[in-house]
């Protein structure tokens, strides 16, 4: 019997014990829960509420049910911006990719002249998105721009032309922007992956007569692989939600040729003031997104 009480007392020592370790733990969270229930759940509860209704800037909101989300599949406009999407994120996702592991495998080895290299590739990253697309709309005008005058310098013709008003000038030139602006990132990244790599891994596959690329192809990058997949889905998902540096430097044209999925969002709520039909279209690219992820982290979370 004695035996038996000190178990049960010791037993209930232990759960008030572990009671106590699960309300502290509660406590903690419970800042972090309530940001979360404030500014995410909340709100998008709140944008699929709104895409079905009818919602006016002024006037009576009216219950229209799925018919904004019927709506979408007839409009031809949205249609033309996820190709025009699809169409960006296609060609700045290699480079930047390309341009990231570049440098990353320049400046992983930890010296005098690699920490200033980081500096360097770093430098356009600590610039605002939004004053990076001026400086370049700046660099980009024909009159007064470094980059026209260069070309001119060069041979390339009067450059009376904007560069920004015409395609494939002006994507190609925002492509240019955002992979100058964003490659740092994806290095860092990188970098950081790689050398968490074992170097006696890399040293043991030198020995055996491995040449770089194969070093690069066989080893770093298989080891490397959940940083990679980070990586893409950051890349593709920040593609498909572009929407400043179209809004800043070409406007959605020429002719709404770079208009983006986000761009005609925005043009839907704050131009028509459509604003339950813009948060179907939110919603919906929410869930492409999520599944995009999702298709990605499957993909690179597979056992080889």
């Amino acid at each position: 019997m004695v035996n038996s009480y000190l178990l049960n007392g010791s037993w209930g020592i232990f759960v008030r014990s572990g009671s106590n370790s699960t309300k502290a733990g509660f406590w903690f969270i419970l800042p972090a829960m309530i940001f979360v229930l404030a500014f995410f759940i909340i709100p998008l509860i709140a944008v699929f509420i709104m895409s079905t209704t009818n919602f006016p800037l002024l006037g009576e909101v009216t219950y229209v049910g799925l018919q904004n989300y019927t709506d979408m599949m007839s409009d031809t406009e949205f249609h033309q911006t996820i190709v025009q999407t699809l169409i960006y994120t296609a060609l700045v996702t290699p480079p930047l990719f390309i341009v990231g592991l570049g440098t990353a495998l320049l400046i992983r080895r930890t010296n005098k002249l690699s920490s200033f290299f980081r500096t360097f590739f770093f430098m356009p990253l600590v610039i605002g998105f939004g004053s990076a697309a001026f400086m370049w709309y700046w660099l980009l005008d024909p009159g007064t721009g470094y980059i026209p005058q260069l070309l001119r310098d060069l041979g390339f013709g009067n450059m009376e032309k904007p560069i920004l008003g015409y395609m494939p000038g002006a994507l190609i030139a925002v492509v240019f922007m955002v992979v100058w602006k964003f490659a740092s990132f994806q290095m860092i990244l990188l970098m950081a992956g790689m050398q968490g790599i074992d170097p006696e891994v890399l040293e043991s596959s030198e020995i055996d007569g491995a040449v770089k690329w194969k070093q690069l192809r066989y080893i770093t990058l298989p080891l490397i692989k959940g940083t990679l997949g980070m990586v893409f889905i950051l890349s593709i998902a920040g593609s498909l939600l572009a929407f400043d540096q179209f809004f800043i430097m070409t406007g959605g044209g020429p002719d709404g040729q770079t208009e983006t999925m986000i761009f005609y969002v925005w043009r839907q709520a704050f131009r028509s003031f459509n604003l339950g039909y813009a948060a179907a279209l939110s919603v919906v690219i929410s869930i492409a997104l999520l599944l995009v992820s999702l298709i990605q982290m499957r993909f690179f979370n597979e056992k080889d």
